[in-house]
């Protein structure tokens, strides 16, 4: 359609040449949660030529307060995400080559799927996979797009190999906070705050505006009124990812290892993290029937599914011997 984009070429820095620029751009989308979903969908509408989303997870009810590219009926159906979003995308905008892959994200594919790729957008929910894309990206010259939203608060910044610090620089691994939206729940807005800049950057990068780059690291809190920008500033001269270029989380460094345990119904998390178990039973009380001795934290989410904690950072995950829904509900609630 001839008209489809004439509002976004009427925008003087986009114009006929940045629409161009878009229409043969190529954007992965790494999650396909609250905020893949948003920037898929502008993505889409914008007339990027080419968008990858990649989701390991289905839909759930819970799902559609915030994650917009979904319907009841995809509840019903228990779709995988990646099949829902390529669905729905596809509808709203058949210039555009929509391509939907449900698979985890790892460092055995992550480099395969990032291939081609102009731009890597961030709607992962956990920092493991943050890292792994921050070292993919800078490996290969990708530009990275981080963002993150949880409660009422929201941050983000563009990471570009050569220019610009990486994630690895302003975000020290480990420094999670072990908030996630199951636990602590999220509003709607927040998404729409946070996506609106990821695509902002997105499409100023994608179209040659990089003068026009903010160059920050965002964090918000919408709730609470609060804004912050940091400027991005050189890079750590010991980083391992974009100054020494021995990307650790593409090799021999991961946050958690998920290990199954054989005969066990169960899988592993090694977390290599210290864990306050009193402070864990108070996070997870809401979500889960909790179980509190000297040695361990029992948390039964439901009729199917218990994690153990224990103190050196082991987390048992019982009621599976499936990796990708381990993964699923480790990061769901406990979120490191």
């Amino acid at each position: 359609m001839d008209d489809r984009y004439s509002r976004q070429r009427l925008f003087a820095p986009i114009g006929e040449q940045g629409q161009d620029a878009l229409s043969k751009s190529s954007v992965l989308i790494v999650g396909a949660g609250a905020l893949g979903t948003m920037l898929a969908n502008q993505m889409v509408r914008a007339g990027v030529g080419r968008v990858r989303i990649v989701d390991r997870d289905y839909i759930e009810i819970s799902n559609l307060q915030r994650q917009i590219l979904y319907t009841e009926e995809d509840v019903e159906k228990a779709l995988p995400k990646a099949v829902a979003a390529q669905k729905h995308l596809e509808k709203i905008n058949s210039d555009v080559y929509v391509e939907g892959v449900v698979s985890d994200l790892h460092r055995d594919n992550v480099i395969s799927l990032i291939d081609g790729m102009d731009i890597v957008l961030d709607g992962t929910d956990n920092f493991a996979t943050r890292f792994l894309l921050n070292d993919a990206c800078f490996q290969k010259g990708i530009p990275f797009v981080y963002g993150g939203a949880v409660r009422s608060r929201g941050m983000m910044a563009l990471f570009i190999p050569e220019e610009t610090p990486c994630l690895r620089c302003v975000v020290s691994p480990g420094a999670g906070k072990g908030e996630t939206c199951d636990t602590v729940g999220i509003i709607s807005p927040v998404i729409n705050m946070v996506t609106s800049y990821q695509a902002t950057e997105t499409l100023k990068y994608l179209t040659g505006n990089k003068d026009a780059l903010h160059g920050m690291l965002k964090t918000f809190d919408i709730w609470n009124n609060q804004h912050y920008d940091v400027k991005l500033k050189d890079p750590k001269q010991d980083c391992p990812t974009c100054q020494e270029n021995l990307y650790p989380f593409l090799h021999d460094e991961q946050s958690e290892e998920f290990v199954v345990m054989c005969g066990r119904d169960s899988i592993q998390v090694n977390t290599k993290e210290k864990m306050d178990l009193a402070k864990w039973e108070d996070k997870l009380s809401g979500v889960a029937t909790t179980k509190l001795t000297p040695f361990l934290l029992k948390a039964k989410l439901d009729d199917d599914h218990t994690f153990v904690l224990f103190p050196d950072g082991r987390v048992l995950i019982q009621g599976t011997e499936d990796t990708t829904k381990a993964k699923s509900l480790f990061y769901r609630f406990i979120g490191l």
